[in-house]
């Protein structure tokens, strides 16, 4: 199990990476493929500074409802590639960072020592 503590901290890493992603993996190519994962990563980051949890500036968010939210993009970035049409162009970034997303969401204890203050 990780801690909340660690979740955050990888949850600002993935909004980067996954923001970034499509540069430096080369498909940026301006389609759902780019707009997918760079949509999700600034969501990640912004709703990640208001849960109610560690390196936050507002704790607004409940961590169970965070945790949620982080599950369905898990979700949304696996099926993107098909929903979205971009499959025969690119799909393994969007699978890998989407079950990793999952993976996290799993193996993180549910509760937090942060008071909503």
């Amino acid at each position: 199990m990780i801690s909340s503590k660690v979740h955050a901290i990888l949850d600002y890493l993935v909004g980067v990476l996954l923001i970034a992603a499509p540069w430096i993996l080369g498909f940026a190519d301006n389609t759902a493929a780019t707009i997918v994962p760079v949509a999700l990563g600034a969501s990640t980051i912004l709703y990640s500074l208001v849960t109610n949890y560690e390196y936050s500036i507002a704790r607004i968010l409940p961590f169970n409802v965070h945790l949620i939210i982080d599950f369905m993009a898990g979700v949304l970035l696996i099926v993107s590639p098909w929903l979205f049409g971009f499959s025969d162009h690119v799909y393994l970034p969007h699978v890998i960072v989407g079950i990793a997303e999952i993976g996290a969401v799993l193996i993180t204890k549910k509760t937090t020592n942060v008071i909503r203050t």
